[in-house]
């Protein structure tokens, strides 16, 4: 099993998914994990160029076309992941994710190893109230 999450230094969970530079790819094998894979992740800064569509007052953050388009852009580096752990992400990114197929979990958790092992043991929690 293949699990992600987003990271800026390898070892942390960011706090934004957007603005992350890397995911840590950790692949885990009869609860244990047995490689880390630090892949690049585009986010906010690759596509500052392109226009940026105006947000609906009751539509939460990223719910847009033009915003699920990028989303799944990101995703691409870790389609073949079954899970994203972050600790920060918009409505949008978190159900493009989705999508994907690959399951988002937003937790309080800051440790990648240890996220990811609750995740294989089952014992996170997806805090959806802190999505944006």
């Amino acid at each position: 099993m293949k699990i992600a999450a987003i990271t800026d230094d390898g070892n942390t969970i960011s706090q934004h998914f957007g603005r992350a530079q890397y995911y840590l790819v950790a692949t885990v094998e009869n609860g244990q994990i047995v490689s880390r894979e630090l892949r690049p992740k585009i986010g906010h800064s690759q596509f500052a160029s392109q226009p940026h569509a105006e947000e609906q007052p009751d539509q939460p953050h990223g719910m847009d076309p033009a915003s699920h388009n990028k989303h799944l852009q990101m995703a691409e580096a870790i389609a073949d992941c079954e899970a994203l752990l972050c600790r920060g992400m918009g409505r949008g990114a978190y159900e493009s994710m989705k999508v994907r197929n690959i399951r988002p979990v937003v937790t309080d958790i800051a440790a990648i190893d240890e996220a990811v092992m609750a995740y294989v043991e089952g014992k996170i929690v997806d805090q959806v109230d802190r999505l944006h």
